[in-house]
């Protein structure tokens, strides 16, 4: 019966007992955890106009109105743009990280 409970501090902090916040030591910490927002926020802001383009489609597709449909690809088309720069950037940083051996940088 232990096995089915399940310790969400350890599953998502670890067995240390600490969050991210509380093993900043310096400057590259906070760098480190606001990249790690940054591009989470970054993935969800994209999956909301994915969602966003894909519905303006199927209500364009209803109303036979192609200003709505031009407006929705227009979304979607954005979003894809948007998820390339985010992938470009993720990879930038990675690649800086391993150049100025950063550990864990992202």
């Amino acid at each position: 019966m232990k096995n089915l409970a399940l310790n969400i501090k350890d599953s998502f902090f670890g067995n240390q007992g600490a969050s991210s916040f509380q093993t900043i030591t310096g400057v590259s910490d906070i760098v480190s955890l606001f990249l790690k927002i940054s591009f989470v926020l970054a993935g969800l802001i994209l999956l909301f106009y994915f969602i966003l383009g894909g519905i303006g489609m199927i209500g364009s597709a209803g109303k036979n109105d192609p200003k709505a449909a031009e407006q929705a690809k227009q979304t979607i088309t954005s979003a894809v743009i948007g998820f390339v720069v985010v992938f470009v950037a993720y990879w930038i940083v990675k690649l800086i990280g391993i150049l100025f051996n950063i550990p864990n940088i992202i």
